[in-house]
């Protein structure tokens, strides 16, 4: 049985919520998506922590969440600097870093601009800038949030994130989606929601050193597959693997997709010297 934790770290006159499990002694730091703008990860640990069994003989993994409070105008590169500040609270560093979606655009300004923290870096269905495909999403997602319609902001969320054939089956939960999981408030959601329309990190990426692995889907309707290879070819050396039926939940639907990700950080992960 692997140990799991739920834990905060201290930012200013705010907290940063984080999760932890695995006993392994090289470092995995996980950083979700947009909808991390509607629930923090706190309390979930032994949840989430199914997903990455496989991890938790090798790593010690910690999935963190945006800092709790946080101002109008917050970008994507201030919450870079937060995540790096947590991450040197807790003493972590030459970590493999797997960003997701929004994850990925803090995890680009986070291992060009804090290399000592970041040994190897994963991206996920995420991009190098905003693009129009990305605008009208948010420009959607925006208007649901701002009416309070979780229902549809949920419904709308999983048309553009699943393929065909995975929505099949998940459409049955549309009646009952959105009774579950809303928030008390969408301004967390919509500042992460703005961060992203102000995004664009294409002039740091040649400073990004570290291996790089980008994952994408041929289907992707948020970010669009084209945007997993302008990052590829932003980051000298990178790996780029495109999964030809997935879209945006490529990481959720890919049966292969944590063995894949395992086996490509275990190859180039650092054990961090105490």
């Amino acid at each position: 049985m692997f140990r799991t934790q739920d834990g905060w770290v201290k930012l200013g006159d705010t907290r940063m919520e984080y999760i932890c499990f695995g006993s392994g002694k090289k470092i995995m730091v996980l950083l979700p998506g947009l909808s991390d703008g509607l629930a923090t990860v706190g309390g979930k640990a032994l949840l989430l922590s199914q997903t990455y069994r496989k991890y938790m003989k090798d790593f010690k993994v910690y999935m963190f969440s945006r800092k709790n409070d946080m101002p109008d105008g917050y970008t994507i590169q201030q919450m870079a600097e937060d995540q790096a500040e947590a991450m040197k609270i807790l003493g972590i560093h030459d970590a493999c870093v797997n960003g997701v979606s929004e994850g990925g655009m803090i995890a680009q300004y986070l291992a060009a601009e804090h290399p000592e923290l970041v040994a190897r870096l994963i991206l996920t269905v995420t991009d190098p800038c905003v693009n129009d495909m990305i605008r009208e999403r948010i420009r959607t997602w925006t208007e649901y949030a701002k009416k309070g319609d979780h229902k549809q902001l949920m419904i709308d969320t999983a048309e553009n994130s699943y393929s065909d054939a995975y929505l099949k089956t998940y459409r049955k939960a549309y009646p009952v989606i959105g009774m579950v999981g809303k928030p008390k408030d969408y301004r967390r959601f919509l500042i992460n929601a703005e961060a992203i329309l102000n995004f664009d990190a294409r002039g740091i990426l040649a400073e990004i050193s570290c291996p790089v692995l980008i994952i994408g889907g041929e289907q992707d309707h948020i970010v669009g597959v084209q945007a997993s290879y302008d990052i590829h070819a932003l980051i000298p050396g990178s790996e780029l693997h495109i999964y030809p039926d997935s879209g945006h939940a490529a990481y959720e639907e890919e049966k292969d997709y944590n063995d894949r990700i395992f086996t490509w950080a275990i190859r180039y992960a650092v054990q961090p010297e105490s």
